[in-house]
């Protein structure tokens, strides 16, 4: 990761029929930091992912990362936790890995075991998913954003559901990834979390971003 990558978000504005979900947003990141976005819900933040990952077309302004423009091309290279993630529910936790892994690579069994069991996952379960508890779903949620070593994480409450122990986990994984020039860009509710982690903090308000000098 020894490439900076940027993210520039430039006066973006996004709109469901008359109610302005966007207003006039600009933001820069780049790789080897980790950006806050707080906010109550209904806010805005998860649109602004969407919106970063090429999920949601902007009505107005422009993203681009490095040398792509979002909204013609998807966000490549980057790991994704948007809402729910879905699961096939009726496999383990490792097969569904494999057939993510599938889409892009090669097999690599050795690599889906390693990230399970970075996440506090047992590799060896065949437990179905549709049998996962809340915080067993949400490292499965982590375990597919991280596996294929992405250069860009955005992460809209990964902490959900998780317990100290995980929590505190994952806290390491996002500082070690950061230090490996990983661009993160991070949701969430727990102000610990963004104190901890963020080298930068924005509040969305009503469709507007605004940086915070403290939180």
């Amino acid at each position: 990761m020894e490439k900076t990558i940027k993210i520039e978000v430039e006066h973006v504005s996004k709109q469901f029929g008359s109610h302005v979900v966007l207003d006039d947003v600009s933001l820069s990141c780049e790789s080897g930091n980790i950006y806050g976005i707080v906010g109550y819900n209904g806010s805005g933040k998860t649109v602004l992912f969407k919106c970063i990952c090429g999920l949601l077309r902007a009505d107005s302004g422009s993203i681009t990362v490095g040398s792509q423009t979002i909204g013609e091309e998807m966000l490549q290279d980057a790991g994704i936790i948007i809402e729910h993630p879905a699961f096939l529910a009726g496999i383990s936790a490792q097969r569904n890995l494999e057939l993510l892994y599938m889409l892009n690579h090669k097999l690599d069994r050795k690599k889906i075991r390693q990230t399970l069991e970075l996440v506090g996952l047992d590799p060896n379960s065949k437990k179905k998913v549709k049998d996962y508890s809340l915080g067993m779903r949400q490292r499965l949620a982590i375990a597919q954003a991280i596996m294929e070593e992405p250069k860009i994480l955005i992460l809209d409450e990964p902490m959900n559901g998780l317990d100290k122990k995980g929590i505190k986990e994952v806290r390491d994984m996002l500082m070690e990834r950061k230090k490996q020039g990983c661009l993160i860009l991070l949701a969430s509710h727990n102000r610990e979390d963004i104190q901890v982690l963020c080298d930068e903090v924005y509040e969305m308000e009503e469709g507007k971003l605004e940086k915070r000098e403290e939180w």
